[in-house]
Protein backbone atom coordinates (compact mmCIF):
# COMPACT_ATOMS: atom_id res chain seq x y z
CA UNK A 1 0.00 0.00 0.00
CA UNK A 2 1.34 3.16 -1.65
CA UNK A 3 2.35 5.56 1.95
CA UNK A 4 1.87 2.74 4.69
CA UNK A 5 4.69 3.01 7.44
CA UNK A 6 7.24 0.39 7.34
CA UNK A 7 6.01 -2.72 9.91
CA UNK A 8 8.36 -2.82 12.76
CA UNK A 9 10.09 -6.13 14.26
CA UNK A 10 8.18 -7.01 17.26
CA UNK A 11 11.43 -8.12 18.88
CA UNK A 12 12.38 -4.48 18.20
CA UNK A 13 10.89 -1.49 19.78
CA UNK A 14 11.34 2.38 18.76
CA UNK A 15 11.93 4.35 22.46
CA UNK A 16 12.41 7.49 23.36
CA UNK A 17 12.69 8.85 27.39
CA UNK A 18 10.75 11.91 27.41
CA UNK A 19 9.11 14.25 30.27
CA UNK A 20 5.32 14.23 30.14
CA UNK A 21 2.89 17.11 30.38
CA UNK A 22 0.07 17.85 32.40
CA UNK A 23 -3.48 18.39 30.43
CA UNK A 24 -3.79 22.13 31.18
CA UNK A 25 0.01 22.73 29.29
CA UNK A 26 -1.34 20.19 26.50
CA UNK A 27 -4.77 22.39 25.61
CA UNK A 28 -2.46 26.03 25.56
CA UNK A 29 0.16 24.41 23.36
CA UNK A 30 -3.26 23.36 21.52
CA UNK A 31 -4.70 26.63 21.01
CA UNK A 32 -0.75 28.33 19.87
CA UNK A 33 -1.13 25.45 17.05
CA UNK A 34 -4.40 26.83 16.45
CA UNK A 35 -3.18 30.61 16.55
CA UNK A 36 -0.11 29.65 14.19
CA UNK A 37 -2.61 27.55 11.91
CA UNK A 38 -3.69 30.94 10.74
CA UNK A 39 -1.07 32.08 8.98
CA UNK A 40 -0.19 29.43 6.83
CA UNK A 41 -2.21 26.97 4.32
CA UNK A 42 -3.79 23.80 5.40
CA UNK A 43 -1.21 20.50 4.64
CA UNK A 44 1.87 22.34 4.63
CA UNK A 45 2.78 21.46 7.95
CA UNK A 46 2.28 18.34 9.86
CA UNK A 47 1.03 19.37 13.30
CA UNK A 48 1.71 17.35 16.58
CA UNK A 49 -1.61 15.96 17.99
CA UNK A 50 -2.24 16.86 21.56
CA UNK A 51 -1.20 13.38 22.83
CA UNK A 52 2.13 13.71 21.01
CA UNK A 53 2.93 16.43 22.80
CA UNK A 54 5.94 15.87 25.31
CA UNK A 55 9.57 17.01 25.72
CA UNK A 56 12.09 14.32 24.81
CA UNK A 57 15.00 14.12 26.80
CA UNK A 58 16.96 10.85 24.33
CA UNK A 59 15.57 9.09 21.28
CA UNK A 60 16.80 5.77 21.25
CA UNK A 61 15.84 4.57 18.12
CA UNK A 62 15.55 1.31 17.85
CA UNK A 63 16.03 -1.44 20.95
CA UNK A 64 15.98 -4.96 21.31
CA UNK A 65 12.62 -6.14 23.53
CA UNK A 66 14.44 -8.07 25.44
CA UNK A 67 16.85 -5.30 26.85
CA UNK A 68 13.99 -3.38 27.96
CA UNK A 69 13.75 -4.36 31.27
CA UNK A 70 18.00 -3.58 31.65
CA UNK A 71 17.30 -0.30 30.28
CA UNK A 72 14.63 0.69 32.64
CA UNK A 73 16.99 -0.38 35.51
CA UNK A 74 19.73 1.67 34.24
CA UNK A 75 17.13 4.61 33.63
CA UNK A 76 16.31 4.64 37.44
CA UNK A 77 20.15 4.82 38.20
CA UNK A 78 20.27 8.24 36.07
CA UNK A 79 17.40 9.36 37.78
CA UNK A 80 18.31 9.13 41.31
CA UNK A 81 20.23 11.64 42.28
CA UNK A 82 17.73 14.38 40.50
CA UNK A 83 14.62 16.23 42.62
CA UNK A 84 11.34 16.87 41.22
CA UNK A 85 11.81 19.81 37.94
CA UNK A 86 10.15 22.94 38.58
CA UNK A 87 8.98 23.41 34.61
CA UNK A 88 8.16 25.73 32.49
CA UNK A 89 6.42 26.02 28.88
CA UNK A 90 6.37 29.60 27.21
CA UNK A 91 7.62 31.05 23.56
CA UNK A 92 7.63 29.87 20.38
CA UNK A 93 10.97 28.82 18.05
CA UNK A 94 11.59 26.90 15.04
CA UNK A 95 14.66 24.63 13.98
CA UNK A 96 17.00 25.88 12.13
CA UNK A 97 15.60 29.40 12.35
CA UNK A 98 12.87 31.14 11.38
CA UNK A 99 14.20 32.04 7.90
CA UNK A 100 13.92 28.84 6.95
CA UNK A 101 11.78 26.81 9.24
CA UNK A 102 11.62 22.63 9.16
CA UNK A 103 10.42 22.47 13.26
CA UNK A 104 8.05 24.82 14.82
CA UNK A 105 8.57 24.60 18.92
CA UNK A 106 7.31 25.55 22.08
CA UNK A 107 10.45 26.85 24.65
CA UNK A 108 10.73 25.18 27.71
CA UNK A 109 12.85 25.61 30.57
CA UNK A 110 13.05 24.44 34.79
CA UNK A 111 13.49 26.98 37.57
CA UNK A 112 16.29 24.72 39.45
CA UNK A 113 18.27 24.11 36.30
CA UNK A 114 18.49 20.67 36.28
CA UNK A 115 16.59 19.75 32.84
CA UNK A 116 19.78 19.75 30.56
CA UNK A 117 22.01 17.68 33.54
CA UNK A 118 18.90 15.26 33.87
CA UNK A 119 19.12 14.65 30.03
CA UNK A 120 23.09 14.37 30.05
CA UNK A 121 22.58 11.63 32.63
CA UNK A 122 20.27 10.14 30.86
CA UNK A 123 22.10 10.28 27.19
CA UNK A 124 25.39 8.80 29.36
CA UNK A 125 22.57 5.92 30.54
CA UNK A 126 21.10 4.82 27.37
CA UNK A 127 24.75 4.84 25.50
CA UNK A 128 24.87 1.01 25.33
CA UNK A 129 21.46 0.85 24.51
CA UNK A 130 20.78 3.07 21.21
CA UNK A 131 23.13 3.40 17.76
CA UNK A 132 21.52 6.76 17.75
CA UNK A 133 24.29 9.54 17.98
CA UNK A 134 23.59 11.69 21.15
CA UNK A 135 22.95 15.13 20.61
CA UNK A 136 25.48 17.88 20.57
CA UNK A 137 23.77 20.42 22.96
CA UNK A 138 20.43 19.54 24.50
CA UNK A 139 18.15 22.28 24.01
CA UNK A 140 14.81 21.72 25.91
CA UNK A 141 11.84 22.08 23.85
CA UNK A 142 8.43 20.81 22.65
CA UNK A 143 7.66 19.64 18.96
CA UNK A 144 4.33 21.37 17.47
CA UNK A 145 5.07 20.84 14.34
CA UNK A 146 6.99 19.81 11.28
CA UNK A 147 7.22 21.99 7.87
CA UNK A 148 6.78 20.53 4.78
CA UNK A 149 6.83 23.71 2.19
CA UNK A 150 5.94 26.85 3.20
CA UNK A 151 6.72 30.05 0.62
CA UNK A 152 8.52 32.71 1.66
CA UNK A 153 5.10 34.78 2.60
CA UNK A 154 3.92 32.23 4.91
CA UNK A 155 7.18 31.80 6.47
CA UNK A 156 7.23 35.84 6.93
CA UNK A 157 3.50 35.45 8.22
CA UNK A 158 4.88 32.61 10.46
CA UNK A 159 7.58 34.15 12.22
CA UNK A 160 5.29 37.31 12.88
CA UNK A 161 2.90 34.91 14.42
CA UNK A 162 5.43 33.61 16.35
CA UNK A 163 6.86 37.00 18.01
CA UNK A 164 3.11 37.41 18.87
CA UNK A 165 3.28 34.37 21.37
CA UNK A 166 6.53 35.39 23.19
CA UNK A 167 5.01 36.68 25.94
CA UNK A 168 2.68 34.01 26.25
CA UNK A 169 2.86 31.35 29.56
CA UNK A 170 1.48 27.96 28.22
CA UNK A 171 1.80 27.02 31.80
CA UNK A 172 4.39 25.57 35.23
CA UNK A 173 4.41 21.99 36.74
CA UNK A 174 6.08 20.32 38.65
CA UNK A 175 8.02 16.87 36.47
CA UNK A 176 8.32 13.83 38.97
CA UNK A 177 8.91 11.66 36.63
CA UNK A 178 10.54 10.98 33.60
CA UNK A 179 8.81 8.17 31.43
CA UNK A 180 10.51 5.51 28.70
CA UNK A 181 7.57 5.76 25.73
CA UNK A 182 7.19 3.33 22.60
CA UNK A 183 6.42 5.17 19.52
CA UNK A 184 4.51 2.74 16.98
CA UNK A 185 4.73 4.03 13.49
CA UNK A 186 1.04 4.13 11.85
CA UNK A 187 -0.68 5.85 8.63
CA UNK A 188 -2.63 8.35 10.89
CA UNK A 189 0.65 9.29 12.51
CA UNK A 190 2.76 8.00 15.50
CA UNK A 191 1.15 6.13 18.46
CA UNK A 192 2.72 6.43 21.90
CA UNK A 193 2.47 4.18 24.82
CA UNK A 194 4.15 4.37 28.19
CA UNK A 195 6.80 1.36 29.41
CA UNK A 196 8.35 2.52 32.37
CA UNK A 197 8.33 5.42 34.47
CA UNK A 198 11.00 6.59 36.51
CA UNK A 199 10.79 9.17 39.74
CA UNK A 200 12.65 12.30 40.23
CA UNK A 201 12.60 11.83 43.88
CA UNK A 202 15.94 13.27 45.25
CA UNK A 203 16.38 15.69 48.14
CA UNK A 204 16.89 19.26 46.71
CA UNK A 205 20.23 20.61 47.52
Amino acid sequence: MTGAPEPQPEDQYRLFVALELPEAVRAELERAQQRLRREVSSGLIRWARPDQLHLTLRFLGGVEAGRVPALVQALHQACRPFPALAMRAAGIGFFPNARRPRVIWAGVADMREQLAPLAAAVTQATLAFSSEPPEARFAGHITLGRVKELSSVETARLAQAAEREAGRLYGDWVAREIALVRSRLAATGSIYSRLADMPLTAEQA
